[in-house]
């Protein structure tokens, strides 16, 4: 009982001793940034002249007019310039390059350490494009849970991810190592365990990409225009098999996508209670009709589409590819054309990685065409992406207490969308990473 006590007592000295010689903690630093005009709530009007102080990596005060900073702040002149929150992607690739000709030239000369490098390259150039917050739905697992990671403690640049690890498929499916070469595609197979048939497989791998540490579930409910293989676009997986994915997800607190170009696809994953629908090729009166119903979003891609069809035209992709975005250039516009009519929640993605890293901006005149305001396309990649993340509380918005991601352009975007395109200001996580259209050296100093 004795040396209990004195180990107590010496633990509890010690204990004290640390705490006492603990080192404190340096003071948050402050940014007073001086907005000319502030979409701060998008869908909202914008604020006109407006001062936004960051204490740390949040948002601490919203004050009107120009405000001189206090001792020891830095002030950042957006004077001249139109501020709103920093973009969120719900749909890249960072291990993909957007260049498939190329891919296929120098697969056999990249590993995985390689790969990792390149996904780091497209995170900066997304983080440089305004875009603060990804979802990247499909890559190397362990190596873009790495990448997230390393982002958020500041030691590489890139915009906040949260990831998917690998699409789960059914065997042949969209996400099957399928038209490569024999030796390929078994190494391709014996490196995943992501490919799943019944709904018992299909929990088993939901789990694996969880343990790897997926933020959230990808699975290919239909064909893909991508993979190399006929068969179409319609449903690839099962009602139960669906269901197992989504519900496993959601048991882990994870919302779960869906990767749908067909209806019976997008059908079946709406009604096994997905989140949201990626591309959503093929959409009805009915299908419009399920959206309401679940309050699943769409996330359109339609940059996509545009980048399939000139790398097949271009020669850079297989036949059985350039095949199905042939038929799916012949009725998307319209199947999101009627989603928009119709109500259906939309999210903001591009599918970059099937196209170039960089270009994410150009979405934006796209979902216009469909019939989307300038203001709601704005929304659909701020406030209604977060809602979709669950981290409406962090991100969409520019208010006390949120995440400090903030971008700036040179005009008002409501007037014309394309503004978006060429970002001028990039602060991630209270860090100015760009200013004047020039990067900031890394890290911050």
């Amino acid at each position: 009982m004795r040396l209990f006590a004195v180990a107590a007592l010496a633990a509890s000295f010690l204990g004290s001793a640390a705490f006492a010689q603990a080192p404190a903690q340096p003071a948050l630093k402050v940014t007073y940034i001086q907005a000319g005009a502030l979409l701060a709530v998008p869908g909202e009007a914008p604020r006109g002249a407006t001062t936004i102080i960051v204490r740390g990596n949040k948002i601490a005060e919203l004050r009107d007019g120009f405000v001189a900073p206090e001792a020891g702040a830095s002030l950042v002149d957006l004077r001249n310039q139109f501020v709103l929150p920093g973009l969120i992607d719900m749909h890249v690739h960072f291990y993909s390059s957007g260049y498939p000709l190329q891919a296929r030239l120098t697969f056999a000369n990249k590993d995985k350490a390689d790969q990792f490098v390149d996904a780091e390259l497209n995170a900066r150039k997304t983080l440089d494009a305004g875009f603060t917050t990804v979802r990247d739905l499909g890559g190397d697992p362990r190596g873009i849970r790495a990448l997230r990671d390393a982002i958020a403690r500041g030691d590489v640049e890139g915009p906040t991810i949260v990831n998917a690890g690998e699409m789960i498929s059914v065997t042949a499916g969209h996400g099957d190592a399928n038209g490569l070469r024999e030796d390929f595609a078994h190494a391709e197979r014996a490196d995943t365990t992501a490919i799943c048939n019944g709904a018992d497989d299909c929990r088993r791998a939901t789990r694996d990409q969880i343990f790897m540490g997926a933020e959230v579930i990808k699975f290919a409910a239909s064909g893909g225009v991508g993979s190399n293989i006929a068969g179409g676009l319609e449903a690839q997986m099962t009602y139960d098999e669906m269901k197992a994915i989504v519900d496993t997800a959601h048991a882990f607190g994870r919302k779960a996508t869906a990767h749908a170009h067909g209806k019976s696809g997008i059908d079946t994953a709406l009604r096994a209670g997905v989140d949201s629908i990626e591309h959503g090729s093929y959409i009805d009166d009915e299908t419009v009709a399920l959206f309401r119903k679940t309050g699943a979003y769409l996330v359109p891609t339609r940059l996509a589409f545009e980048n399939v069809i000139r790398q097949g035209r271009a020669g850079e992709r297989p036949r059985a590819s350039v095949e199905k975005a042939e038929q799916v250039a012949l009725v998307v516009s319209e199947s999101h054309k009627r989603a928009v009519k119709g109500g259906v929640k939309i999210a903001f993605g591009t599918d970059s990685g099937v196209g170039p890293h960089g270009i994410n901006a150009q979405e934006f005149a796209l979902m216009t065409q469909v019939g989307m305001t300038p203001a709601a396309a704005i929304r659909a990649a701020t406030v209604d992406a977060a809602t979709l993340l669950g981290r409406a509380d962090r991100l969409g918005s520019i208010a006390p207490g949120k995440d400090a991601d903030i971008i700036a352009v040179s005009a008002s975007p409501l007037e014309d969308v394309r503004r978006l395109e060429h970002v001028g200001f990039v602060m991630h996580q209270g860090v100015v990473h760009k200013i004047g259209d020039k990067r900031l050296p890394f890290p911050a100093e």
